[in-house]
């Protein structure tokens, strides 16, 4: 009986600093502004060889708790940017700490449905690719086996929009809550519109007095065409405050930009 090898890809892609143990990119997100045709992303080795690096373009969905699942064919309301965007290189071989630019072209006709479109930019090294193809050349021995594989690697979303698009964001429901001495607030936020939301979440609770930073997130994303996201945010504790009294202020905000916009506000009176 020959083997049946089971190989499990744990993906790790990081949330904001977009750095792992040998590559580091800079922007971690790329938006195409209206009249933007080129975007230029910074690729440096960080290890200590000389390595080489692949990209391609993947597809996600987003789900309710604000996980990225992979896909192959888009939801309804959502579209795919890669066939509209050009890359180049698409390999690139870096010594230790040198860097690489990366370009982006954006060729998107001007007739295209009004929307936004989002794919993301998979960056993985040579090496760990390689290791996969040995392991599923040695699964041809006998028996039954299960290995995991960790492969390594950064996507980043590449976003362009087409035609009027706009959001709207309302908070449905939130509350606090308590699980083993911590504080959380669950919250369900609904999105109105054709564009996703990317900022920074903030609470502050107010105990009457004077006022404190409980809890504070940045780069946080509401993708199309997701209606909706559910949140469980941890408080950081007060000393000498339960909570049972004040108010928690809720911002969701711009995430650059001075003065930064306010995409909504919301008030859990505790009292």
């Amino acid at each position: 009986m020959k083997l049946l090898l089971i190989i499990i890809l744990l993906f790790v892609f990081e949330g904001f600093t977009k750095a792992q143990s040998d590559i580091l990119i800079t922007p971690h997100r790329v938006v195409f502004e209206p009249g933007e045709r080129i975007k230029e992303i910074s690729l440096v080795n960080t290890g200590a060889d000389t390595a080489r690096y692949l990209m391609s373009f993947v597809q996600y969905r987003m789900t309710e708790m604000g996980r990225l699942e992979q896909i192959a064919e888009p939801e309804e309301g959502q579209f795919f940017a890669d066939r509209y965007v050009r890359m180049f290189p698409r390999s690139v071989v870096l010594p230790p700490e040198e860097a690489q630019l990366v370009r982006l072209q954006l060729r998107a006709p001007s007739d295209l449905t009004t929307g936004e479109y989002r794919s993301h930019l998979y960056f993985r090294s040579e090496d760990h690719r390689q290791r996969l193809e040995r392991d599923d050349e040695e699964a041809q021995t006998e028996g039954l086996g299960v290995r995991l594989i960790p492969i390594y690697g950064i996507t980043i979303p590449v976003i362009f929009r087409a035609g009027d698009t706009s959001f709207e964001l309302e908070v449905e429901s939130a509350e606090l809550v308590k699980e083993n001495d911590q504080h959380f607030v669950e919250m369900r936020v609904n999105r109105h519109g054709n564009q996703s939301v990317f900022g920074n979440i903030v609470i502050d609770y107010h105990d009457g007095n004077e006022s404190h930073k409980v809890y504070e997130v940045r780069g946080v994303a509401i993708y199309t065409p997701n209606k909706y996201r559910i949140f469980r945010l941890p408080l950081q504790e007060i000393p000498d405050s339960d909570f049972s009294s004040g108010s928690l202020n809720i911002r969701y905000k711009e995430h650059r930009g001075q003065p930064r916009r306010v995409f909504l506000e919301h008030v859990i009176s505790l009292d």
